[in-house]
């Protein structure tokens, strides 16, 4: 098994904050912003897979694997970690490890996934994670597929859910990315947050 890395777009939540629906689906700028992270993501990885409940054909646009949750009842972002390291263990094993991102953070950094990596290997750590401000981004992160029966056994008979109680069980590299000219790991959970995200595009010019 290389060293290859499978980017999961974690779309899988409920969407409660903006009212249900896929709030990647929204338009930010003109572009959907599944759109954006899409475009983000995809020079960072090996392939890229989105992983998303319900009816996969709304997504089809976008040319990707659609993967629903391995394990049912909504459980959380360590139910779509997990189904991603079980799709790559299945379908890309080239893929050693898989990135994960939100499908609600508009401007993620285009160095995300090289610096998650270069963290691990420096520090020989387990897994890795983005932070900025001082806070964790937790469901940004680097994961080694290899974990997937620890972390299922973790999930369904444990009762896991809070991503940083399973990760404190390994080591855990965290990178602090800058939070200007704004916060890349920005997201958008609420309708305000979209109109905030807009006035960040426009003084960017993106």
């Amino acid at each position: 098994m290389s060293d290859g890395v499978a980017g999961i777009l974690l779309a899988g939540g409920l969407s409660r904050r903006m009212g249900g629906g896929d709030k990647c689906l929204r338009l930010l700028g003109g572009r959907t912003i599944l759109s954006r992270i899409v475009e983000a993501v995809t020079p960072q990885v090996d392939v890229l897979a989105l992983n998303a409940n319900g009816a996969p054909l709304r997504f089809a646009d976008f040319g990707l694997p659609v993967i629903a949750d391995t394990v049912t009842g909504n459980v959380g972002p360590l139910a779509g970690v997990l189904t991603g390291m079980e799709w790559a263990a299945a379908h890309r094993p080239d893929c050693a490890w898989i990135a994960t991102v939100p499908t609600d953070a508009p401007f993620l950094p285009s160095d995300l996934v090289g610096r998650l990596m270069a963290a691990v290997s420096e520090s020989g750590s387990d897994m890795g994670c983005a932070a900025s401000g001082g806070r964790n981004h937790p469901v940004c992160g680097l994961w080694p597929v290899h974990l997937r029966g620890a972390l299922r056994a973790a999930v369904v008979e444990e009762g896991i859910r809070k991503v940083d109680v399973w990760t404190g069980r390994y080591g855990l590299s965290i990178v602090e990315f800058a939070v200007e000219p704004y916060d890349p790991f920005f997201n958008t959970n609420r309708p305000e947050d979209l109109s905030q995200a807009e006035a960040m595009l426009s003084r960017a010019g993106a």
